[in-house]
């Protein structure tokens, strides 16, 4: 999964098909952790822990993290990053208690709202996730709305809110016209509309933006065969399975099932 660092908890999502959550945005301070300030020393740890979010790493995150909250418990982004860390190792309870931990310290602050209401919609709760979203949404100083009406609207589709989903999607685009996830994800909600045409034509927009990934092809795999284009179908299953032979959809495509 692709990681990115933001200002104060992250933006997506992703160059997977749905929004990413956020880490902390690294400034250009010193991390010899010289400071005597309490909260300086958290946020240094905090962004050093992103880093290692970033890259991978995340033992080393997690003792960072362990040290910024050493030297001031009541730093909310250092537990929200803790969310981040732990829902990457599906450490489910333990992500859970970070970021009920970093909401109870920082009940407005947006991207810990967003990350957590990602958090929930990963956990199959998508329906508890949206109180999350909007209150993200509800801040006026909020730098990433249009990656919260994307992760909203992924999570609307997979509750199956066709409506919902797409109301969300189309508010991301009207901010970001730009915005790969958001495309993908209204491509969806057309081919379920069945309306193929503009599912085409949202995939072609996306295409040009990112490379293709193994939901990009299987989507538009299957937008070609409802279409009738047997050829083009045909090249879009001989991309998916070289480049994602493991992938659920390869797999899917393997037995035959479409829909």
């Amino acid at each position: 999964m692709k990681r990115t660092i933001g200002l104060a908890l992250l933006a997506l999502l992703a160059a997977c098909a749905t929004p990413q959550p956020e880490g902390p945005k690294v400034e250009s301070t010193s991390f010899s952790g010289g400071s005597h300030d309490p909260r300086n020393r958290a946020r240094v740890r905090t962004e050093l822990a992103a880093l290692y979010y970033q890259r991978g790493n995340m033992n080393v995150a997690l003792e960072e993290l362990r040290l910024a909250v050493a030297a001031d418990p009541g730093y909310a982004t250092a537990h929200g990053m803790f969310g981040l860390v732990y829902m990457e190792l599906k450490e489910n309870a333990l992500a859970q208690a970070s970021f009920e931990r970093a909401l109870g310290l920082a009940p407005d602050d947006p991207d810990i709202n967003h990350n957590y209401g990602w958090f929930l919609c990963q956990t199959s709760r998508e329906e508890q996730s949206m109180a999350y979203f909007q209150r993200a949404l509800r801040n006026p100083l909020y730098a990433t709305p249009a990656r919260t009406h994307t992760a909203a609207g992924t999570c609307a589709l997979r509750r199956g809110d066709l409506a919902g989903a797409e109301v969300f999607l189309q508010r991301a685009l009207a901010i970001d016209p730009n915005q790969p996830a958001a495309l993908l994800q209204l491509a969806q909600v057309r081919y379920r509309q069945m309306n193929y045409p503009e599912a085409r034509r949202l995939l072609a927009r996306h295409a040009k933006l990112v490379e293709p990934s193994a939901e990009s092809l299987w989507l538009a795999l299957r937008v070609e065969r409802r279409l009738g284009q047997r050829t083009t179908e045909l090249s879009y299953a001989n991309q998916l399975r070289r480049r994602f032979p493991a992938s659920r959809e390869a797999q899917a495509l393997q037995r035959s099932q479409y829909d």
